[in-house]
């Protein structure tokens, strides 16, 4: 996206906490805890990607953006497609987008990526004239 900006990635706290449960010290009970909300929002709102679980590694795990922002109102904390954060990254100013993996069968869930999105800041700079 043009506008994505501010990217936070958490790939290594993900693997620091895939690595404490394959050695055993966190139980997939504390790891695979996604609310109904979550799961519901993958199936409905989620992208499937071609990486699959790695907890349970039966299905394909499923991305879910999250928006927040003042400028939202309603729609701050609710799930949204990549289409729809395209249209709004044209609507809005600024917002926050939060990433999450999401396993549909055992659960699993965390966090991937963090980035804002929106029209602040993206201004052309002005082009200066022969005189200047």
């Amino acid at each position: 996206m043009l506008t994505q900006r501010q990217v936070v990635d958490y790939s290594l706290q993900r693997r620091a906490l895939l690595a404490e449960v394959y050695a055993g010290r966190t139980g997939t009970m504390e790891v695979c805890d996604a609310n109904p909300y979550l799961l519901r929002a993958a199936k409905f709102h989620g992208t499937a990607t071609d990486v699959p679980c790695p907890v349970c590694r039966k299905e394909p795990l499923t991305h879910v953006s999250w928006v927040y922002g003042d400028e939202l109102k309603h729609a701050a904390g609710s799930a949204r497609t990549p289409e729809e954060l395209v249209k709004m990254a044209n609507l809005f100013d600024e917002f926050s987008v939060y990433l999450v993996e999401v396993c549909r069968t055992c659960s699993w869930n965390h966090l991937v990526q963090s980035y804002v999105l929106g029209k602040r800041g993206l201004e052309e700079p002005r082009r200066r004239t022969a005189s200047e």
